[in-house]
This record gives C-alpha cells, structure tokens and sequence, in this order.
C-alpha cells in the first residue's frame, strides 16, 4: 500500500508539475513596444524592478518596437500563456490601433489576458499666448466661428493626441487642420514659436513649457485638476463631463493565463506602483499609480476599444 501511495505522488507530480511549481522560479520578460527613454519605457522599467523585488525574480525589459506598438504586442500575445512573458500595454495599442490597422495580427480583447493597468497620465489642451482665444469657452467659440482657418499640432498622425483632438472638435461641431510631427518634441517647438497655435498633448511634455509660460493651457483631461497645475480646470468641469482622453499604461499576458499566475503578477505590479518611493518616480514624469484588479482593467480595455472605435469611423480614418 506504502509504495502504491508513493508511486501515485510521483506520478501526479510528473504529470502536473506547473500546477503546483512555486511561480515565479526564473526571470519574467516584461516587453515594451515602444522605444527606450521613452514614458511606456520609463513607465515599465520603473514598475518592473519593483514588483520583481516583490515577487523575488528579475522581470527584465524588452523594447520591441514599431508599428505603433504593435509589434510588440502581437510578440505578447504570442507568447506561451504561462506568466513569463508579459507586455505593457497602451491606449495606443489597444485601444485605437484596432480601428486604425486594417491587419492588425491580433484581438485587444480576445488575445490577451488583463493583468493591472499601472499608471494614468492626462493630457492638455494649450495654445500659444498670442492665440486670440485664452479659456476654452472662447476657444469653442472661436474654432466654430473660424472652420479650418487653424492648425493644431500633434505627436503623430493617428496618435491618441491626434485621434484626442478629433474627438473634442467632432463633440463641438468645429474644424481644424491637423499638423503632425514626428514626436512632441517638435510639435511643442512649433507651438512656442507660433508656427502652429494650438496643441493637444501628454501633460509631462507639455509641463515645462507651461510653468515657463511659453504656453497658455485652456483644459486638461482626467476626473480632476492636476496638483503641478491647480488652475487648470478640467475638461470636465467646464461642461464637457464625457470627454477624457488619458494616457495609461498597463500589465498584459496572453490569453488563457492561468488565474493563480495572473493574480500574483496582479498583486505584484498593484502593490509596486503604490510604494511610495515607486509612485514618486512616477510622478516625476507625470503619470499617476493606479495598479487596478485584472477584472477593472479588462473592462477598461473594452471601454477604450469602444470609444476609440466610434471616433475612429466617424473620421474614416486608417492607416497603413
């Protein structure tokens, strides 16, 4: 009897070792489709040498770039669902790069398995001093006013700042010309020296010219007013409580991870962009922590794909 109950433990121990292997036992992959130096770069790398600490093994960062982020989350998806390979995702790839790409290797939803989305980071609608209209009721009225008479400058074309500013201009009925840079950079020089008078951009690009007063913000995104720009009200609270167009940056796996392993990288990443001196990291590059539950950000996934599907189609806008 003795040897049969041994050889049975052997036997289910052969058969099921991941059931019961302690995860993690080597390095996790965490891939980033954006370039390093970047914020999903900083963003991932910041969150990562934390939660690795807390669960005890490295999760070494993985740039794979291109494509809008794409690349890198069809390697994700891809992946062996066993929790040692994970992506960072982005409003960018999953919630306007399905309507954008025609092709697109993968499903926002389908494909992938919500882990925590980590940060939130706003953005803000300036404009350059010498613009006629200072506050955003007079800038509604202007643009209705002027069709197309005004260009606003974006960090790309088909960006979520670009696809931002599309929306707010579909929701006030105005028109503008959309000039596109190769980056914020660029798009924020141009602003400065009145090439373009108006930008829609991320809230950490956009700060230091802001605080220099080189730039005159009119509103900025999110639930309520940033504390490095208390007198800048809110989309919000200046009538338009529907429109939010918030940057974040969150923790995926692919489909069909198990729950157990899903849960502890979950409670891992939450717990990292909560320590104080993590979040402090964060907010030095403007991005706020969040570390929500797999359930919260699986519905946040399809709430973003959603709303980005209707402004999308209602621009006819694809890219190649």
């Amino acid at each position: 009897m003795m040897m049969r109950k041994t050889c049975t433990a052997l036997l289910l121990a052969a058969v099921l070792p991941a059931a019961h292997a302690a995860f993690p036992d080597h390095p996790i992959t965490l891939i980033v489709p954006f370039p390093a130096g970047g914020p999903t770069d900083i963003v991932g790398r910041v969150a990562a040498a934390k939660a690795g600490e807390i669960l005890g093994q490295q999760i070494v960062v993985e740039n794979r770039t291109g494509a809008s982020g794409t690349i890198g989350m069809v390697a994700t998806a891809r992946a062996k669902p066993d929790g040692y390979t994970v992506g960072l995702a982005t409003v960018s790839t999953h919630g306007t790069a399905p309507h954008l790409f025609p092709n697109l290797a993968y499903d926002p939803v389908k494909d992938f398995t919500p882990i925590s989305n980590l940060v939130t980071s706003p953005n803000i609608l300036s404009v350059n001093p010498k613009f006629p209209a200072q506050t955003l009721a007079d800038f509604v009225a202007h643009v209705r006013a002027n069709p197309n008479k005004d260009g606003y400058a974006n960090a790309g074309a088909g960006g979520v700042n670009d696809l931002g500013m599309i929306w707010f201009l579909q929701i006030i009925g105005g028109k503008m010309n959309s000039i596109s840079y190769r980056g914020s950079a660029p798009a924020l020089t141009d602003t400065v020296g009145g090439v373009v008078p108006v930008i829609f951009d991320n809230f950490p690009s956009s700060l230091p010219y802001l605080k220099s007063k080189h730039l005159h913000a009119l509103a900025i995104t999110g639930t309520e007013r940033n504390p490095r720009l208390p007198d800048v009200p809110t989309f919000a609270e200046q009538g338009y409580k529907d429109y939010d167009v918030t940057a974040w940056y969150g923790v995926v796996g692919p489909a069909g991870m198990p729950a157990d392993v899903r849960d502890k990288l979950a409670q891992a990443f939450a717990q990292a962009v909560r320590d104080p001196a993590t979040a402090a990291k964060m907010e030095e590059t403007g991005a706020f922590p969040l570390g929500n539950t797999p359930a919260e950000f699986a519905e946040q996934i399809r709430s973003e794909r959603d709303r980005w599907k209707t402004v999308i189609d209602r621009a006819q806008i694809k890219l190649q």
